[in-house]
C-alpha cells in the first residue's frame, strides 16, 4: 500500500502518514469492526542525521523525525556519571545551577550519537535513538499505553482467554498474559478461584496492593442497603465509573459473585474510551469541552454508623495534552453534583456534549453483558471501562475490592509490558 494511502489514527484524529512519519509507526492492527491496537516507537529505520543550532534550541532531524531540543533541557538531561546515577536511575545534577541562557560551545554528531561540549568544558553524549524516543515530537506520536478500544462485537471476536487460578498464582507468564489483556481491553478474568472472600483477596494481591477506602479493604455485601449506595439494593444500575467523588478515583475494581440464588443480575461493561473516540471523530468540539471543563461529583452518606462526605473535581474526560490520548473517564450520573463550575454561557454546550457521550455509551452495540458466577473474578479498569448491572431477584452475595492503579502498572512494567 502506498504511503499516501496509509492512515495514522491518534485515538480519533485521522490523518495521512507522510514519508517522514512512516518509520514511527511500529504496529497498527485494524479489524473490520475498527478495533485498533496502537503502539508507536521513535526508533528510526534510517540513520541519516542533520542538525542545526538555532537561537533557542537544537534542531535535529533523524530517522525522518524533525525534533527541537531546548539547550537547558539538553544540559539537564545529561546522562554522564556526574549528572545521572545509572544505578538508581536518578538525577545527580542540580538543575537550579544550570544557566537558563546556556548554549553549547561545540556540537558534533556521529552515526549514533550527539556530543555537546558546554562552556565549562563538560561533555554530554546522547544516543540519537534515545533522543528520538524522548523528544516531544516523538512522544506526540506515541501512545503511553497500547490499547484496543472495543464494542461488544470487537471484544467477542477477540476471543480473549481468561487466566486459570492455579497457573495465575504460580506462573509469571500467566500473570503477564493476564495483564497484557487487561491493559489492552481494560477488563480481564481469572477463573477457577475458590468462591470465598479470602481467595478473592489472594488473587487480587497477585496483581497489586488493595486500596483501602471508607468501604474497607475487601467488601462483601448483599442487597441489604447496609450502606447509603444504590449498589446495595436489587435495582438495576446504569453504566458508571466508581468513586468519581474521589479526587483520584480508584484505578481498578474487582468483582467476585460468591452466591446467587435467583434470576437476573448480569453485569454490564462498556468501553468508555471507545465511546469517547466516537465523540472525538464525530464532534471534536464536544470532545474538547468534556476534556476541558471540570465538574464535581459528590457522595454523602448518613446510614447507621457511616458518615462520609466525599467530593471529587475533574473533567469527564482526562487526556494527555501532548497527544490527546484519553487516560481516564469520570462518568457517574448518580453521583454528579450540582453543576456550579461552568459559566452560564457554556453550560448548555456542556450538556450537549455530555448527551452525545451518553448516547454513545448507551448504544446496544457497545454493551458487553457478563454473568458473574462463583469462581469467576472480574478485574475492571475503573478509569476506562464503565460497569452496571441489571436488576435481580433472590440472594446475591458479591465481594471485591479496589486496587491501587500505580501498583498494577508497576507489576506490568516489571514483567516487561508497556504501561
Amino acid at each position: 500500500m502506498a504511503l499516501a494511502r496509509v492512515f495514522f489514527r491518534l485515538h480519533g484524529y485521522l490523518r495521512p502518514i507522510s514519508k517522514t512519519q512512516a518509520p514511527l509507526v511500529s504496529r497498527l492492527i485494524r479489524t473490520q469492526n475498527e478495533a485498533r491496537y496502537w503502539q508507536c516507537t521513535a526508533a528510526p529505520q534510517s540513520t541519516s542525521c542533520h542538525w542545526q543550532l538555532q537561537e533557542e534550541c537544537l534542531e535535529l532531524s533523524y530517522g525522518g523525525l524533525v525534533m527541537h531540543f531546548d539547550y537547558v533541557w539538553l544540559r539537564d538531561h545529561c546522562r554522564s556519571a556526574s549528572c545521572y546515577n545509572s544505578k538508581t536511575n536518578q538525577r545527580n545534577l542540580d538543575t537550579s545551577h544550570v544557566e537558563l541562557n546556556i548554549c553549547p560551545a561545540n556540537t558534533r554528531v556521529d552515526d549514533e550519537n550527539l556530543f555537546l561540549t558546554w562552556p565549562d568544558g563538560h561533555v554530554t553524549k546522547y544516543n540519537l535513538s534515545w533522543l528520538a524516543q524522548n523528544s516531544y515530537e516523538g512522544q506526540k506520536q506515541s501512545a503511553m499505553q497500547p490499547r484496543i478500544i472495543w464494542n461488544s462485537d470487537i471484544y467477542a471476536n477477540a476471543k480473549v482467554s481468561p487466566a486459570n487460578w492455579d497457573k495465575f498464582m504460580a506462573c509469571d507468564d500467566e500473570l503477564k498474559k493476564f495483564l497484557r489483556n487487561f491493559l489492552l481491553y481494560g477488563i480481564a478474568f481469572v477463573e477457577g478461584v475458590p468462591p470465598t472472600v479470602e481467595a478473592t483477596g489472594t488473587v487480587t494481591q497477585r496483581v497489586s496492593l488493595i486500596r483501602e477506602t471508607m468501604y474497607g479493604k475487601m467488601w462483601n455485601f448483599t442487597s441489604d442497603f447496609s450502606r447509603g449506595d444504590t449498589a446495595y439494593t436489587k435495582l438495576a444500575l446504569d453504566r458508571h465509573t466508581d468513586t468519581s467523588y474521589f479526587q483520584e478515583p480508584c484505578g481498578i475494581q474487582v468483582f467476585h459473585c460468591l452466591k446467587h440464588e435467583g434470576t437476573g443480575g448480569r453485569t454490564l461493561l462498556v468501553d468508555g474510551f471507545y465511546s469517547a473516540d466516537q465523540v472525538l471523530q464525530k464532534t471534536p468540539d464536544n470532545f474538547e469541552l468534556l476534556a476541558r471543563v471540570p465538574i464535581k461529583h459528590e457522595y454523602i452518606e448518613n446510614v447507621s454508623d457511616h458518615r462520609n462526605h466525599m467530593i471529587g473535581i475533574g473533567p469527564v474526560l482526562n487526556v494527555y495534552p501532548w497527544n490527546n490520548e484519553v487516560y481516564m473517564i469520570r462518568y457517574n450520573n448518580y453521583d454528579r453534583a450540582v453543576i456550579n463550575t461552568i459559566p452560564h454561557d457554556v453550560v448548555n454546550r456542556w450538556y450537549v456534549a455530555h448527551r452525545q457521550l451518553t448516547t454513545e455509551l448507551r448504544k446496544p452495540e457497545n454493551e458487553l453483558w457478563v454473568k458473574l458466577k462463583p469462581g469467576k473474578v472480574l478485574f475492571i479498569d475503573n478509569w476506562r471501562v464503565l460497569h452496571g448491572r441489571e436488576s435481580f431477584t433472590g440472594l446475591r452475595q458479591l465481594c471485591g475490592c479496589y486496587l491501587t492503579r500505580d501498583d498494577v502498572l508497576n507489576t506490568a512494567r516489571s514483567l516487561g509490558l508497556q504501561a
